[in-house]
């Protein structure tokens, strides 16, 4: 009864959580037909949904595996530069913008899965800052290294350089597909709402999903206890590879849909300020709170643009802002009283009436 009892509460968040991505996605599409949306506003949807994606992934390893990344905007870089790259060299291939974006969707997030289970070998056996500083290496040591790379192609096939793009050697046909610190320019802008909309879901249906399994509960027991949770036979570098490698799979998701948002695509751009930006989401959100990453990043992204004018007091309103959300989550008692009033304090009250009749 009562794992029955546990298993209805874990399905209705993750239907309110679910419910909650679509019933805003409706809303706004409802006030897009009707012309209530700003020009300045339909061009941050994209972003908002970025950065979304990028919070409930971050919240997986820090909220769910309980350790702390710092290089979350290495994987973004992964998946948006493998992407943009797959996309100009298959358009020649195949003239559908869509399908050639599928295709960058899936190899963005193979790639960035692929690096998460590579540098999560070596990381994952630290803990704590040592764990931090590693992954905010790897994330600078990505943004550098793109920077270097000098990739053109022309009829003899594909040039590399670290060096330049005169040291290249190209013929007249040359196209250049990489351009160091200049990046990539010329992908196709194909992202648009609905498919950040559709790729939102089906990352919460992944994660959520995960958290509720078998699998989830292996994750959570690692990091409440490693000791106990390995002395009961779970497998820690199996599940510890497993959050992680999924967490930079969807961010590399995330920097497919940023790419085939701008006209030119920079490494510059995956700072780390991004990483820490999409912390600052997780934290105020709650940690290991899905709902509460999603809320964080849209709010957090869209207030310093729908601020801009109130330029003299823009950033004192996001500072009170952000002191406000954090006293909200982490205030002792506000933390009473979401307890006190919380759906799953609500339904064990409704089945004990049952129990008793």
């Amino acid at each position: 009864m009562k794992a029955k009892m546990k298993c209805n509460k874990s399905t209705l968040s993750s239907m309110i959580t679910i419910g909650m991505v679509v019933a805003a996605y409706v809303i706004i599409e409802i006030l897009m037909k009707a012309g209530l949306v700003s020009s300045m506003l339909k061009g941050l949807l994209v972003p908002v949904c970025v950065y979304v994606l990028l919070a409930v992934s971050l919240n997986l390893t820090v909220g769910i595996l309980g350790e702390l990344s710092l290089g979350h905007a290495g994987f973004m870089c992964v998946g948006a530069f493998t992407s943009a790259f797959a996309t100009k060299c298959l358009a020649e291939v195949i003239p559908s913008k869509g399908l050639c974006f599928f295709i960058a969707i899936v190899i963005g997030a193979a790639f960035a899965a692929l690096f998460g289970f590579l540098i999560g070998i070596p990381v994952l056996r630290l803990n704590g800052d040592y764990l931090a500083i590693v992954t905010l290496a790897f994330g600078e040591i990505i943004k550098n290294l793109m920077n270097v790379i000098y990739l053109g192609k022309d009829s003899t096939g594909f040039h590399l350089s670290f060096k330049d793009s005169m040291s290249l050697g190209m013929g007249v046909d040359g196209v250049m597909l990489i351009n160091g610190p200049q990046g990539i320019s010329g992908t196709p802008n194909v992202s648009n709402f609905t498919i950040a909309f559709i790729l939102i879901v089906l990352s919460l249906l992944i994660i959520l999903n995960l958290i509720h399994s078998r699998d989830g509960r292996a994750i959570m027991a690692i990091r409440d206890n490693r000791i106990a949770a390995e002395s009961v036979g779970i497998n820690i570098t199996k599940y510890k590879l497993m959050a992680f490698t999924i967490s930079a799979a969807i961010a590399g998701v995330a920097g497919v849909l940023y790419s085939h948002n701008l006209a030119i695509l920079q490494a510059k751009d995956f700072n780390y300020n991004m990483s820490i930006l999409v912390l600052v989401f997780v934290v105020l959100g709650g940690i290991g709170n899905m709902r509460g990453s999603i809320v964080a990043a849209v709010i957090l992204t869209l207030l310093p643009e729908l601020l801009r004018g109130l330029s003299s007091y823009r950033m004192l309103i996001y500072a009170i802002v952000l002191i406000v959300i954090m006293l909200f989550n982490w205030a002792p008692k506000a933390i009473e009283f979401r307890k006190k009033h919380s759906l799953k304090n609500m339904l064990p009250k409704k089945a004990s009436v049952k129990e008793e009749q």
